[in-house]
């Protein structure tokens, strides 16, 4: 009998721990919070749809926020990191950084310091770059599209040079502040992010 409770116990366990979803993290700005859309229509929304058709061991937690900068991001991520414990996490942010013309080399050690945050706590990390318009003058936009692939070469992580890349030249993909997509560009977006994420994601 005492056989028959320790098998049945095992047995649970078990089964306990391959329904137990995995967390992918995303942890960005407007561009991944649905600025200005439904919230269930954004990337991370369609992503976490995508991965429940394909039975994926994986869920999708969102804390992206609105306005959220590096450094706003640094002061989240240790309770984000404890309270979800997540697999992978997506950091995508530094374009509020870049619009609002804050020091780039702030900026870069906000990014370095959440990655080795997110190793640390045992995830693995794809890092999430942006681009500036060339209004902000040829040095600064320069040294802040390199940030982001000098921070993942430098950290050894998994990197989208660019997120907005699919839209980027379509005029009709934003909406009318020309800076956040609309509903209807957010698959693209999600094909785009999902061929870097997908190699992150291990089978089980």
């Amino acid at each position: 009998m005492a056989k028959l409770s320790t098998l049945l116990f095992l047995l649970a366990a078990a089964f306990s721990h391959a329904s137990y979803a995995e967390t992918i993290l995303v942890f960005g700005d407007s561009l991944s919070a649905g600025y200005g859309i439904a919230v269930a229509q954004s990337w991370p929304s369609l992503l976490a749809e995508r991965l429940k058709q394909e039975k994926s061991p994986y869920a999708v937690v969102n804390a992206s926020i609105s306005g959220e900068t590096t450094a706003g991001g640094r002061s989240r991520l240790p309770a984000a990191l404890k309270q979800h414990r997540p697999a992978v996490v997506i950091l995508a942010l530094g374009a509020n950084d870049g619009l609002r013309g804050l020091p780039l080399v702030e900026a870069r050690t906000n990014l370095t310091l959440m990655v080795r945050e997110a190793k640390t706590a045992g995830a693995r990390v794809l890092l999430v770059g942006m681009r500036l318009p060339p209004n902000y003058g040829p040095e600064y936009t320069s040294a802040f599209n390199a940030l982001f692939a000098a921070v993942a070469k430098q950290e050894s992580i998994a990197l989208l040079p660019f997120l907005l890349e699919p839209i980027a030249a379509d005029d009709a993909a934003f909406q009318p502040d020309r800076l956040h997509p609309t509903a209807a560009a957010q698959p693209k977006i999600l094909d785009h992010v999902w061929q870097s994420l997908k190699p992150l994601l291990k089978p089980h």
